[in-house]
């Protein structure tokens, strides 16, 4: 239960709802459309839901009556999404929520009754090997089509460039892929790992660069992700903490000040069964 060991605050979430939102490939809503039943209430589950914040991207984009399932280990965090539910769908239809405290790493398929589309949002990089497979076998016996987006791939540009960014960018990524637990996470590696298990059983996959990039009007977020991006990559090695103390400070005085150019590398996928 690797990916349910890992909490998050609501702040932080709420702090990425605007960057995730203006990240996720559009495109992918296009094709999802037209592959969704013309007549009847759209079953979505949100796996990890976290606050909601895919259901309030998503839901006005899609025409037609939803029923949102949102599935969290955190209670706390449901009933923040409880509270903040999505806008009528694209053609003004009603737009239901319900939640679950549920472990996305133990779906059975009838976790997933009358699903008409799987949601997860930040998810993938957070799993095991072992725990993706159990989610790639669930959904695809849920025969619908599966959205996964906002998955890290290892990619960050910094501008102004700094001689440590490439250092601490590899440490960030090593702890990304750590030993845990429950097991090795997959860290930037969960992309392909993902399009190749679900192209495996049969469906047809899409991929979407959506990297966030960050302006100085997202200079608290900036700030935020800077500090636990160089924390993580301090954790992971010890030995480069002497190091990124002047550089977490010079980063982080960019950062405030709005002058830190920030982009960092995710992956949207959309799986046609």
């Amino acid at each position: 239960m690797t990916v349910e060991g890992i909490r998050v605050s609501s702040g932080w979430l709420d702090l990425r709802e605007p960057a995730d939102a203006a990240a996720r490939a559009r495109d992918l809503v296009e094709h999802l459309r037209r592959r969704l039943p013309a007549n009847g209430r759209r079953v979505i589950h949100d796996l990890a839901c976290g606050t909601g914040s895919m259901g309030r991207w998503l839901a006005p984009l899609v025409p037609g009556p939803q029923r949102w399932v949102l599935h969290d280990r955190d209670p706390d965090l449901l009933e923040v999404a409880a509270a903040d539910v999505p806008e009528p769908a694209a053609d003004g239809a009603s737009v239901v929520v319900e939640t679950r405290v549920s472990d996305v790493t133990r779906l059975r398929s009838d976790d997933l009754a009358e699903a008409t589309l799987i949601t997860a949002s930040a998810l993938l990089d957070l799993m095991t090997r072992e725990e993706l497979a159990g989610l790639i076998d669930v959904c695809s016996r849920a025969g619908c089509p599966v959205l996964l987006t906002l998955s890290v791939v290892g990619r960050v540009d910094l501008t102004p460039a700094d001689p440590l960014d490439s250092r601490v960018a590899a440490a960030f990524d090593a702890h990304q892929r750590r030993l845990t637990a429950g097991g090795r996470l997959l860290g930037p590696d969960a992309v392909a790992a993902a399009v190749e298990g679900f192209r495996e059983l049969g469906a047809e996959v899409l991929v979407r660069p959506t990297p966030w990039r960050l302006a100085p009007a997202e200079a608290e977020l900036a700030a935020s992700w800077l500090a636990g991006w160089i924390g993580a990559a301090c954790e992971q090695e010890h030995e480069l903490a002497s190091d990124a103390r002047l550089y977490e400070r010079r980063r982080m005085a960019e950062a405030r000040a709005g002058r830190l150019g920030v982009s960092v590398g995710h992956a949207d996928l959309l799986v046609l069964p």
